[in-house]
């Protein structure tokens, strides 16, 4: 459900049924949104994060399963799908989308060597941890899809710098090309989704702190607003979905017109 006019309720759809979804970061924003939008679809749904208490309540709202999990520990995320697996049979839809942008990652000149190693370890090394743990099960059962959360950044650079989280995307976008073409005959879809700025959690607890960088932002939106993160849960669930069999090793953007725009209207 969402309160937000911009959104309109999802229709009844159950792409879905009878499958099992991993979500990372599914306690908050869009991990969260996705985790309820796939769950409406009919996915056994596996709410993975590091925050026990936002975890289990995603988990519970959904009917789903909670594991906590640093997504940065080879052995936390290999038990992560281990336990869907184990609980549902079968792995059929990863959705790697924890991730940070932290306030200490800006322009390179003023980053330190501690927050860009930080940066890396959570958004790009825990989707290839992901990725690296999911696709056995998915080449066990002949199918799969791999949605990873990169971002509009990886495409066409940040209006306002934050070196680390942009080379960490761009580091997203560039593995799942590489592995939706390794894997695409054995059934397998690998997508990065990329969203434009969106009304999560981390954007509005980052852009209070500086509502200059949020105006920098805002004005290069042609539709003049931040996603909801039930928008790109949407994109999620499509991606997910056998709607999408034909979509594999590409850019998913959902930016509101960003990567298109030469001129921003007024």
């Amino acid at each position: 459900m969402t309160d937000n006019p911009n959104t309109p309720e999802p229709p009844v759809c159950r792409r879905l049924v009878g499958r099992t979804a991993v979500v990372t970061g599914a306690g908050s924003g869009i991990g969260l949104a996705t985790a309820r939008r796939l769950a409406s679809e009919g996915a056994h749904v596996v709410c993975a994060d590091i925050d026990e208490s936002a975890g289990k309540a995603a988990a519970d709202e959904v009917g789903g399963l909670y594991v906590r999990v640093d997504v940065t520990d080879p052995e936390q995320v290999e038990a992560l799908f281990k336990t869907a697996y184990d609980t549902y049979g079968s792995v059929d839809v990863a959705f790697n989308n924890a991730g940070i942008s932290p306030p200490d990652d800006d322009s390179i000149l003023t980053t330190g060597l501690d927050a860009w190693k930080r940066v890396q370890e959570v958004n790009l090394t825990s989707v290839y941890l992901c990725c690296k743990a999911a696709l056995p099960y998915m080449r066990e059962q002949g199918r799969g899809s791999i949605i990873n959360t990169a971002s509009f950044v990886a495409v066409m650079g940040a209006a306002t710098s934050q070196i680390s989280y942009t080379a960490s995307k761009g580091g997203v976008l560039a593995m799942s090309r590489e592995l939706g073409v390794q894997f695409a005959r054995e059934g397998i879809r690998v997508n990065a989704l990329c969203p434009g700025p969106v009304n999560t959690p981390l954007l509005k607890e980052l852009f209070a702190k500086d509502p200059e960088r949020a105006a920098r932002r805002l004005v290069h939106i042609p539709v003049g607003r931040f996603a909801e993160p039930e928008e790109i849960a949407a994109a999620v669930a499509f991606l997910a979905s056998d709607d999408s069999s034909f979509v594999n090793a590409a850019e998913f953007l959902v930016d509101g017109g960003i990567a298109g725009a030469y001129v921003t209207p007024v």
